[in-house]
């Protein structure tokens, strides 16, 4: 009988603590363990996650990258890739032999300037312009025709996954960090002219070590867009009659090899004003002599003139400050406004 008396008083005075702790404490004198037990469950799922889908910093998880930053202001997770400016000229030798002048691209050391910090991973700023529209675009999506009167439309990524791009240290960015580095072909090089255009093994054969040409590759594939980009590296070098010369030649001969493709010759990307008074061979003004003899080759059926610096020049003539880091070639991050200048003026197959 006593146990029971003794059960019934440990019932009734566990009771009463648990009324007062619910309705007058509101388990306040819990909270401490509860956090305690609730952050352990907590963590063991969040590890039991990230070891899942390797979304967390662990050994699959989203480690920050090795190396430094590249010449296009891009994180490097091997310290490769890095522009570097060659005797002192932001990037640029003097000409030598046919070749001309020689933007060159570094595997080993890291760039001084201001690239991108880590983690700035700010977007652009877009247009707010009514209806969703772009400068110089219509709201059904087509360009404005301009001096040239061809209309062309707007189009996504999957538009260039037939097309090739061919040129020099500009394209191995856009090969870069475009974003097309698996939806089109890149035949790029650093230091490509157009006089080793066709004759240059830059290439790569898949499966093989060696490389071919651009030629032997034209040959063994199909195309029907050709973006071509060169003659920053032919500044100084002969006269704009004997590039233009060359130009020409080479252009006549992309259309002996892909006669079913469009071809969109684009003008040679200026340098930042800053760059062009330097006083050496490569200015605004000689970029724009060869420039308005390139738009010189559309016949705006198969052949078309894209001249992108419409997009990544200001008010000076020159290439955005902002945009490079060494006056001639564009950050990685602004690499997006160039191809968005091409999916702007792509025309309608």
């Amino acid at each position: 009988m006593k146990w029971l008396k003794k059960w019934c008083f440990l019932i009734l005075l566990a009771s009463t603590g648990a009324v007062y702790l619910a309705g007058v404490n509101d388990w306040q004198v819990c909270a401490g363990p509860k956090a305690v037990v609730k952050g352990w469950f907590d963590g063991l799922a969040s590890e039991y996650k990230n070891t899942a889908d390797g979304s967390g910093d662990g050994e699959k998880g989203n480690r920050p990258p090795e190396g430094g930053l590249d010449g296009f202001g891009n994180m490097l997770s091997d310290g490769a890739g890095t522009w570097l400016p060659v005797n002192g000229v932001g990037g640029v030798e003097p000409p030598s032999g046919s070749g001309g002048s020689d933007l060159r691209q570094t595997s080993d050391e890291t760039a001084e300037g201001d690239g991108m910090a880590p983690g700035d991973e700010t977007e652009l700023p877009e247009d707010d312009l009514p209806g969703g529209e772009t400068p110089g675009q219509g709201a059904d999506g087509q360009t404005d025709p301009g001096e040239t009167g061809v209309s062309y439309v707007t189009v996504e990524d999957d538009y260039f996954a037939d097309a090739v791009f061919i040129g020099d240290s500009r394209t191995v960015g856009m090969s870069e960090y475009g974003g097309l580095e698996g939806i089109s072909t890149f035949y790029a090089s650093t230091g490509l002219s157009v006089h080793k255009m066709f004759t240059a093994k830059i290439v790569p054969v898949q499966g093989q070590k060696k490389k071919i040409t651009v030629e032997e590759a034209l040959q063994e594939n199909t195309f029907s867009k050709i973006y071509l980009m060169i003659g920053i590296n032919e500044m100084g070098t002969g006269t704009v009659d004997t590039f233009m010369e060359k130009y020409e030649s080479a252009v006549a001969r992309l259309q002996e090899l892909q006669p079913d493709a469009v071809i969109y010759l684009q003008g040679i990307m200026k340098v930042t004003a800053k760059r062009s008074a330097q006083g050496d061979y490569i200015t605004n003004e000689g970029i724009e002599e060869r420039n308005g003899r390139i738009a010189q080759l559309a016949d705006n059926k198969k052949i078309f003139y894209l001249d992108v610096n419409e997009a990544v020049c200001d008010e000076t003539g020159g290439m955005i400050e902002d945009y490079t880091h060494d006056g001639v070639h564009l950050k990685g991050r602004y690499i997006e406004v160039w191809k968005q200048y091409l999916k702007e003026h792509a025309v309608a197959l």
